[in-house]
């Protein structure tokens, strides 16, 4: 299986426990790792949340083989923000990481 173009400059993004200007403590999304990647949406559908209808689309990411890369860090590109629901290992080249994601759940 050929891995396709890496040609999507993606930043993954995790997010890590900080304090504010008076010191109070809270969360933060902060730049991980810049990588190329390429992405392929599988689907779209359109769900309503609690705050009105939601437009959803799932992809999935395909990044180089790396070790740093778990479900709780997000994808960032350009104003997409993707969360990662999976992280799966590429079984037969061992080349690759392929991030199961989906996008517009979240976004306000």
């Amino acid at each position: 299986m050929r891995g396709g173009k890496l040609n999507k400059r993606i930043t993954i993004q995790k997010l890590v426990d900080q304090k504010d200007a008076i010191g109070q403590p809270g969360q933060e999304w902060v730049d991980h790792k810049p990588l190329w990647a390429s992405i392929k949406y599988l689907n779209g559908i359109q769900t309503i949340k609690a705050d009105g209808e939601k437009n959803v689309a799932m992809a999935s990411i395909r990044i180089r083989l790396r070790t740093d890369i778990t479900p709780d860090m997000r994808v960032l590109y350009g104003t997409t923000i993707f969360s990662i629901n999976a992280v799966l290992p590429d079984e037969e080249g061992d080349e690759y990481l392929d991030l199961a994601c989906e996008t517009g759940a979240n976004e306000g």
